[in-house]
């Protein structure tokens, strides 16, 4: 559909990492997804990393416009500690008035 976010300023907060996408309480069941492949809450910097990496050469598959500001979402394969490479989707929002975006987001596909 469109070019990689290659020059977008890009975010991810520890906490969407470690009391969401790795939690096995709140994340509805991606922590076992993840945590499967290598990734740990201690590390969380690394899956930040890598998250946005994913995001950077992997081109948008869907842009949604709402009140909030714009969605993307970008599939395709993602590095992880274990070496394996899971087809994953990450969301990633550019809210209205904001130069980043920021994750939502990640799941398998």
């Amino acid at each position: 559909m469109s070019e990689p976010l290659l020059l977008a300023n890009l975010r991810v907060d520890e906490s969407k990492i470690v009391d969401y996408l790795l939690s096995r309480s709140n994340s509805h069941g991606k922590a076992a997804f993840f945590l499967g492949f290598g990734f740990l809450p201690d590390a969380w910097e690394s899956m930040s990393t890598t998250l946005k990496q994913h995001a950077r050469i992997h081109p948008i598959s869907a842009a949604v416009d709402s009140p909030h500001g714009t969605r993307y979402s970008v599939d395709g394969e993602l590095e992880t500690p274990s070496g394996r490479r899971p087809r994953v989707r990450t969301v990633w929002i550019r809210e209205t008035d904001s130069d980043e975006l920021r994750l939502i987001t990640a799941h398998p596909i």
